[in-house]
Parts: C-alpha cells; sequence; structure tokens
C-alpha cells in the first residue's frame, strides 16, 4: 500500500508504472470474480446434484421384493413346477450303448435342452457331456481314448457315412461308444471339420428318421432330429429294442406339449417354409447361402 501511495504522488514520469499496476488490480479482481462464478456454479450444480439425487432417494425408499432363483429339479434339470420326471422312465434304461455328448457352450445356457433329459433317461456313466468348440488329444485325452477306440462311431451325416440300421448284423454284442455333437446344425458342421478327433471313428448316420417331434425349434429340414432323437433312434437300433426309443421320447412329447399350452408356437422346418412360400425372414446374399437354400427346395439329399 505504501509503494502505491508513493507512485500515486510521483509526478506524470512514473504514471505508466501507476497504470500497469492497476492493470494489475483490475485483472486480479477479474479473476477474483471469475473464481466466485466458477464457485457458484460449482455449488449451483451440486445443489442440483443433491436434488437429482433425492429424486433417486425417494426411488430406492419404495418397496421391492427380492426375486429367487426358481427350484430346478435334480434329475431332470427343469423347475421343479414343470418338472418332467413323470415322463421319465421309472428307472435308467440298461443299455450296453456308451454315449459321448459333446456339447457347443451356446447349447448350454438354452433353457429348453434335450440332453438333459437324455442324461436323466440313462444310467450313470453311460451319458457323458463335453462341452467345448475345440477337442484335441492334449486337453482331452478321455475323448481321444475313445475316438481311437475302434468299437466307437461318430454319428453324424453325410456322403462318407455308413447307414446305421445297414450295419446292425455287424454290431457286436460288446460294449459300444457312439459320439454324438450337439448344437444347432451350422455349429455341429463348424465342429466336426475342425477337429480331426472327430473324423478317427468311423462315421454313420440314420438312413431314414420320420418327422422332428422337437417342433418348438426351427430346424433345416424336416429330416432333422434333435440331439435326444439321434440318440434314442442309435440306441434302439443298437440295443435291437425299439421300446427304448418310444421311453426316451416321452420327455421331449411332454416338453413340447407344455411348452405349445404356454403360447409357444408349432415351428415349421425351414425346408417347408419354402416350399409354401411362407418363410418372412430376408433372403441371403451370398450365393453359397442362396444356393443352400435352393437345394432345400429341389433336393433331400442335402
Amino acid at each position: 500500500l505504501r509503494r502505491t501511495t508513493n507512485i500515486v504522488t510521483m509526478p506524470g514520469i512514473m504514471e505508466p508504472q501507476w497504470r500497469n499496476i492497476c492493470d494489475l488490480n483490475v485483472s486480479g479482481k477479474s479473476c477474483a470474480n471469475s473464481r466466485a462464478e466458477s464457485a457458484c456454479r460449482a455449488t449451483s450444480d451440486e445443489e442440483q446434484r443433491k436434488e437429482t439425487s433425492d429424486g433417486f432417494g425417494d426411488l430406492l425408499e419404495l418397496p421391492f421384493e427380492i426375486t429367487e432363483r426358481r427350484p430346478t429339479c435334480l434329475r431332470c434339470g427343469r423347475p421343479q413346477k414343470v418338472c418332467l420326471c413323470p415322463f421319465l422312465p421309472a428307472r435308467p434304461l440298461q443299455v450296453n450303448t456308451r454315449l459321448y455328448i459333446v456339447q457347443h457352450p451356446a447349447e448350454e445356457s438354452r433353457a429348453l435342452r434335450t440332453v438333459p433329459l437324455l442324461a436323466a433317461s440313462l444310467p450313470p456313466g453311460k451319458c457323458t457331456v463335453l462341452v467345448g468348440r475345440r477337442f484335441s488329444e492334449e486337453r482331452n485325452p478321455e475323448l481321444a481314448a475313445v475316438c481311437h477306440n475302434p468299437s466307437t462311431l461318430v454319428l453324424y451325416p453325410g456322403p462318407h457315412a455308413a447307414n446305421l440300421e445297414d450295419m446292425e448284423m455287424d454290431l457286436v454284442s460288446t460294449t459300444r461308444t457312439v459320439v454324438i455333437i450337439d448344437g444347432t446344425w451350422s455349429q455341429a458342421k463348424d465342429m466336426f471339420h475342425r477337429n480331426a478327433l472327430f473324423h478317427i471313428p468311423r462315421q454313420v448316420q440314420l438312413k431314414s428318421s420320420p418327422s422332428s417331434q422337437y417342433v418348438i425349434r426351427t430346424q433345416p429340414t424336416n429330416m432333422c432330429l434333435s440331439t435326444l432323437e439321434c440318440a434314442a433312434a442309435a440306441l434302439a437300433i443298437m440295443e435291437k429294442n425299439q421300446a427304448i426309443e418310444e421311453q426316451l421320447l416321452r420327455p421331449l412329447q411332454a416338453l413340447c406339449s407344455f411348452q405349445l399350452q404356454h403360447g409357444a408356437q408349432v415351428h415349421h422346418s425351414k425346408e417347408q417354409l419354402l416350399r409354401t412360400g411362407r418363410y418372412d425372414k430376408p433372403m441371403p446374399t451370398n450365393k453359397r447361402k442362396i444356393k443352400r437354400m435352393e437345394q432345400l427346395i429341389s433336393s433331400q439329399n442335402i
């Protein structure tokens, strides 16, 4: 303050310095004002946040009920209210054939699955489920040993697959193993071609099969079956007991009937929708996919 007073009393030669000091004082005041304004804005923003939080706080004070997951049946894996155990065999079916189900990870999270029903109908150790996309001898030594066994068959259709019905007389009475891929048809195709282990066993297919009873999921063609239906048909042939197929399909029929009674719709195959002109999805632009869809209409041998 003394320096400022002295400068004021000095002659006109010191006026520029006074102007500089005045400018500093003015800029200091403006800075202080800007700080005050920013502080006011911060205070108003904070108050606004408090008001908003108070609004959400009112919502948090509303009563709510914590929902727990529905208890599931330990045998069939379904919710207890829609348990399918009454439709399963009273006792596990005694079979000599052992099944290995290699399951795509996407199938594990589906609500309407058929593999749990298959496993619940067979004795322990007769239906082994392995989840994954890629299988190798290093990571899956158990599956590798099964695939190298001469009595193992892999159930997957193709031009080099033998008809399982025609091999009936050649089947020995010892314990046999069948590998089945569980997934959508595109997933199963990818898993079969990308895993060398699945090309080691003898490849078989079902010569003739009725239309799928798994009507709550869309199939590519009328000849396509679910994993449970494939396993039931294969076991009936290999065990020479047609009653096995009937008992294994009973829970599947009950599952579809229950779903249809509670709002589900019948899913026709893609082949049937294309033939009747009811396919309402956009047509593919890929030439390979277009050719594939043309084969669905023109030929059964796909």
